[in-house]
């Protein structure tokens, strides 16, 4: 099939070719007409003159007609997809346009696949130019004749309907894409697993907008559905608006923070569980805005994830970690990635110079990531973990007990250590049912040689429970809060109580 631009060269040939081959004919016939025209009756002149008039005329109309034609195909492949064949973007604003009323709905959503870069990234092109073409064949049979759907660029589709209850059937529809794409989808001799973020915007009865403001409308309720965990659909709400703009807001004041050094780093201690001694520190990302307001790393740190900030405040603070620490001699440092980060192809070349700038020496170094980091982008995060392990850095998974690890995962990922998260290690002190899944879970990592650090731990009993259950290692509030970085040095070399003040307003939310 020729492209459009083949097309458009084409009828733009026909249109100035046209006239300049009628005219050269008319031009040929007056100069034979000079040349013989005095050998050639009034009569004979006439008749070939009205013949030369008529094949001139003739031949304009059958031009017109011609090139009519092919402006009227061109217009319809500038309306369509080359790829999949589906009307695209110019169409879909043209349609909701013609379709706009305030006597009747009008319902709009926006189709993001889920995981499709990694079909390109693994599988090659052609086969994400087929899964293209097969995710909308499935779309195509789920919503039949209801509703038009359209390709609006790279793995996104747009699917509209009007009319009553325009709205209420888009979801059904909406849903059952997703209930779909949950399961494997067969391309050529592959089966593939990919997933669909769906954001839905209407139009009232009584009330028109612009397609732009459709589109705009459905592309922010799609992007809140992919922020709530990917797999669903979301209707846009006015509020999603508000948020946006105090994300920009928050944003912009991010980047002026870290242009003025606003931010600052703070240490918790880990005591090894047996001879309760500092073996360890992690190191946690601290904001100190000039207006005085608190905020912690849970609120602005999913704001610099979205906007991808967090790369330059992440090398920030892996920069900053490795010169506050590298004269705690015999003490790892931990610094926690985010998944942005992980995903990034030249985190492992950027972590290399910080290394190589500092001194630091690579096997003090541990990096810690969440299940979340790695389910987002398997392949590249185990490509760049293998990169991150060859200068000799060690790998934690942090926060376990939260998500959905498995065996397997965490087999295919080999984890040097693993962080029980806090909300295990208070459930395992207060009922039975936790505290056995806290020693499986001790039990599978010492199966798979990983070191295990018990998190959150604020009591003596605690404490207690997960030494004789056998973590390694022990952080949390019961020996010691996160300080700056001048405060760590006193607590090496020593053994450490249990602190007096149990009382803490610190965060424990890191760069992760």
């Amino acid at each position: 099939m020729r492209s459009h631009t083949e097309m458009a060269q084409q009828s733009t040939r026909v249109m100035i070719f046209a006239p300049l081959a009628a005219l050269a004919g008319i031009v040929s016939v007056t100069a034979l007409l000079a040349f013989f025209g005095p050998q050639l009756g009034i009569a004979s002149m006439s008749a070939v003159l009205g013949g030369g008039l008529v094949a001139f005329l003739a031949s304009i109309g059958g031009f017109a007609v011609l090139g009519i034609k092919h402006l009227r195909r061109l217009e319809r492949l500038s309306s369509s997809d080359a790829l999949t064949l589906l009307p695209n973007r110019r169409a879909l604003h043209r349609d909701i346009t013609d379709t706009m009323s305030a006597e009747h709905e009008v319902a709009l959503a926006i189709v993001d696949l889920d995981g499709f870069k990694i079909i390109n990234d693994h599988y090659g092109h052609v086969v994400g130019d087929n899964t293209i073409k097969e995710i909308a064949r499935i779309i195509r049979d789920i919503c039949g004749e209801e509703a038009d759907l359209y390709r609006l660029g790279g793995d996104e589709y747009a699917i509209l309907m009007t009319g009553d209850l325009s709205g209420t059937l888009l979801e059904g529809h909406c849903r059952r894409i997703i209930e779909r794409l949950a399961k494997s989808i067969k391309v050529a001799d592959r089966r593939l697993t990919l997933g669909a973020s769906i954001g839905l915007a209407r139009n009232a009865p009584g009330k028109t907008v612009a397609s732009s403001e459709m589109l705009r409308r459905a592309d922010v309720a799609m992007y809140a559905s992919k922020r709530g965990g990917k797999m669903r659909c979301t209707w846009f709400n006015e509020a999603f608006d508000r948020s946006r703009e105090q994300i920009k807001q928050m944003d912009d004041e991010l980047r002026q923070a870290l242009a003025l050094g606003e931010f600052r780093m703070h240490y918790q201690p880990l005591v090894d569980s047996t001879t309760r001694k500092v073996v360890s520190v992690e190191s946690l990302l601290r904001w100190d805005r000039p207006d005085g307001k608190v905020v912690g790393p849970n609120v602005f740190v999913p704001v610099a994830e979205e906007s991808g900030l967090i790369n330059p405040i992440g090398l920030w603070v892996l920069r900053q970690a490795c010169v506050d620490a590298l004269e705690w001699e015999g003490v790892t440092l931990s610094v926690n990635i985010s998944a942005a980060q992980l995903r990034n192809p030249e985190f492992p070349i950027q972590l290399g110079h910080i290394l190589e700038e500092t001194g630091f020496d690579p096997e003090r170094l541990e990096l810690e990531v969440t299940e979340t980091c790695l389910v987002l982008d398997p392949v590249v995060a185990e490509r760049s973990l293998n990169l991150i392990r060859g200068f000799g850095i060690s790998v934690a998974l942090d926060d376990f007990g939260t998500g959905y690890a498995s065996i397997g995962f965490l087999r295919q990922f080999r984890f040097e250590k693993l962080k029980l998260d806090r909300s295990l290690v208070s459930q395992a002190s207060e009922d039975d049912s936790s505290r056995a899944m806290m020693l499986s879970s001790i039990t599978m990592a010492r199966a798979m040689k990983m070191e295990v650090t018990a998190e959150g731990v604020e009591t003596e009993e605690q404490a207690d429970m997960v030494r004789a259950a056998g973590c390694d290692q022990i952080q949390g509030w019961l020996y010691f809060k996160a300080m700056p970085a001048d405060q760590i040095p006193q607590f090496l070399g020593s053994e450490v109580k249990a602190a007096d003040d149990k009382e803490n307003t610190d965060w424990e939310s890191k760069v992760a």
